[in-house]
């Protein structure tokens, strides 16, 4: 199951409290103050791991607590620190803190970390307030709280190149031909529930990636179809495949609606380079009359029989 985000509570441990404590030995009845610090806290802590891609593990556990450190003791003996708790996401993983639109960490790198709750420091032992005006102190302090707080994860895909289209536009058709994915074919729109992932091989060892996203309709930025909650999945994107099917009667106004949802959801993303692919040639004689869109660069391709698939992939590896 794709999940691309997850709501989580989390804590931090406490820290441990000093010691009040004097040396006692034999022949020594009055030893001075010899009590030990507390342990620090745990830390929460994210850590990437690009073996996972889905937040589905975090979703269904929802709470986290680190250990908290322990109290000092006698003989200047400090306490053990609570352990860190680690929490493993993908790539991608974006972190908010709840109810605040600011990002408080994006998680771009393979095994990069990042604290979010930071574990309490220990509290001073007695041994720690020795002055030469009270040589015996009974003073101590307490152990520091660890930080909570609840977060919010989002997972943004990491790719290359973005597909964009209307539901049934042949996108997903299209990253099945070019890629060793499989996504869900059928000739009815909305097949495409979740976004796909693909590695596209040119050349020798060469390759990028390219994600195909549930298609788009006209009003998707707010709300509508299933493209809303998965328009983020191409932010990351550095070039957009538009793909528009070649039957399509108004190839401009599909094209200037799918610019204008881009533009509500992130207007960054029309900024981007892009290229129009008019997807399903082999449903048109060969010798009908290319559409044309004003000051776009086309390529006109088929996966069923491969035309233009070449000529794409030779266009798209030399603009990333």
């Amino acid at each position: 199951m794709f999940i691309d985000y997850a709501k989580i509570y989390v804590s931090a441990g406490n820290g441990g409290n000093g010691c009040v404590s004097f040396r006692r030995a034999k022949f020594i009845p009055k030893g001075g103050p010899d009590g030990g610090d507390g342990g620090d806290g745990g830390d929460v802590i994210l850590v990437v791991d690009s073996n996972l891609n889905t937040l589905q593990d975090i979703k269904y556990k929802k709470k986290y607590f680190a250990q908290d450190g322990s109290n000092g003791s006698n003989s200047n003996k400090k306490g053990i620190n609570g352990k860190n708790i680690f929490i493993k996401v993908p790539c991608g993983t974006v972190i908010k803190k709840f109810e605040k639109k600011e990002i408080f960490a994006d998680l771009v790198n393979n095994h990069s970390e990042k604290i979010i709750t930071k574990g309490g420091k220990g509290g001073k032992g007695n041994s720690q307030f020795v002055s030469s005006t009270n040589q015996s102190p009974r003073k101590y302090e307490k152990g520091i709280p660890g930080e909570f707080g609840s977060f919010e994860l989002e997972l943004k895909l990491l790719a290359d190149v973005g597909l964009v289209g209307f539901p049934n536009a042949g996108k997903s058709t299209l990253l099945s031909k070019l890629t060793s994915a499989k996504p869900k074919i059928a000739d009815y729109p909305f097949t495409t529930l979740n976004p796909n992932l693909g590695i596209v091989k040119y050349k020798n060892f060469n390759s990028f990636l390219m994600v195909d996203i549930p298609g788009i309709i006209e009003g998707a930025s707010d709300g509508k179809g299933m493209g809303i909650q998965f328009l983020k999945h191409i932010e990351r994107t550095s070039f957009l495949l538009i793909i528009i099917d070649i039957t399509d009667k108004n190839p401009n106004k599909t094209f200037s609606l799918l610019l204008n949802e881009l533009s509500k959801h992130n207007p960054k993303l029309i900024e981007r380079p892009r290229l129009v692919v008019f997807s399903k040639s082999d449903l048109i004689p060969e010798d009908n009359k290319l559409k044309k869109i004003k000051n776009e660069n086309i390529i006109t391709i088929s996966s069923v029989t491969g035309n233009g698939l070449e000529k794409l992939i030779y266009h798209l590896s030399s603009k990333i």
